[in-house]
């Protein structure tokens, strides 16, 4: 019986030999963790240095688009002001980089006189076409020129300062009857009135063009940031130029200097011959104005080991539509 046991319990101890020599075997040694952890170090480092650069990239891509859309939202803004400026009405050609004008805020046509005030129809006529046009609705800073049928007293234009600019209805101010708005339509909807500071004259007729315009500057200025960008103020309509506060519009761009190659916002003006204007210029023989703007990021990236600011810059000459009155 003894010799029975003791054959039996062998196999036990084989068996757990056997099993505790898998479970050792199923571990990692601490050589085996450090290369993979060394491994998975230099994996990340990788990942973490090729994310790093994208991020530069796309930012610095993001700097440079922006300072592209400044140089696109002078131009834009500047070209459509100055080219539709009647130089007769500019008010002042200032340094460098500033530049007081009227520019056009509507247009219209007259739809009846009664006094001081002038009813204007409504943006279509019957026949589809476009009677009048607000960019912006016009108020007591602004001024109505209105075409004369005769040049006898001198200007072509009349010009009177706005005393007040409304919606009014159809029936009233433009009826059927005037030409300028449909008979179905004549006891409803709106039209305009503009009530002028001074009576009309009698050159000016129903069916006149007026041109609704404002007394604005635009100049490059330096803001509380730091950063300099294209403001604008805006002027009184007649008399000395006194402007509001300056209100941002577009940048940032480089610094004024006084090196016309670098600075960031530059006006030149010409001529019909092409004869450079010196600011204080009479603005009656403005032909031409040439823009130039300069801008670049309020942050200076670095790329490969190197310091970059993004900046872009363009010049455009605008041709002056309005030379006269």
């Amino acid at each position: 019986m003894s010799g029975g046991v003791g054959l039996l319990r062998a196999p036990r101890l084989g068996s757990r030999h056997r099993s505790e020599q898998r479970r050792t075997r199923m571990g990692f040694t601490l050589l085996e963790l450090a290369m993979v952890l060394g491994i998975l170090g230099v994996v990340a480092s990788a990942i973490g240095l090729t994310l790093l650069r994208q991020q530069r990239f796309y930012r610095g891509t993001e700097e440079l688009v922006g300072a592209r859309e400044g140089v696109r939202d002078a131009i834009e803004i500047l070209s459509t002001d100055i080219r539709g400026m009647s130089t007769a009405d500019t008010a002042r050609l200032l340094a460098d980089s500033a530049v007081e004008m009227f520019a056009s805020v509507g247009s219209s046509v007259v739809c009846q006189i009664a006094g001081s005030e002038i009813g204007l129809p409504a943006g279509t006529s019957p026949r589809g076409n476009t009677l009048t046009a607000l960019v912006t609705q016009p108020d007591t800073g602004d001024l109505a020129l209105f075409l004369r049928d005769s040049a006898d007293g001198g200007s072509l234009w009349e010009r009177h300062r706005i005393a007040a600019f409304s919606a009014r209805s159809k029936a009233t101010t433009c009826p059927p009857s005037t030409g300028f708005a449909a008979d179905d339509d004549g006891a409803t909807g709106t039209a305009f009135v503009v009530v002028l500071s001074t009576t009309l004259t009698d050159h000016v007729h129903r069916g006149a063009p007026v041109r609704l315009i404002r007394r604005g500057r635009y100049s490059l200025y330096r803001s509380s940031d730091g950063s300099w960008y294209l403001g604008y103020r805006r002027c009184n309509a007649l008399g000395p130029s006194v402007c509001g506060a300056i209100q941002p519009l577009s940048g940032p761009y480089r610094a004024y200097r006084s090196d016309t190659r670098s600075t960031g916002l530059l006006f030149e003006f010409f001529d019909g011959s092409g004869v450079r204007l010196t600011p204080g210029s009479s603005s009656l023989t403005l032909a031409r104005v040439d823009i130039t703007a300069r801008s670049e990021s309020r942050q200076r990236l670095a790329i490969e080991g190197r310091s970059w600011i993004p900046a872009d810059s363009a010049t455009v000459s605008i041709a002056v539509r309005n030379r006269g009155r």
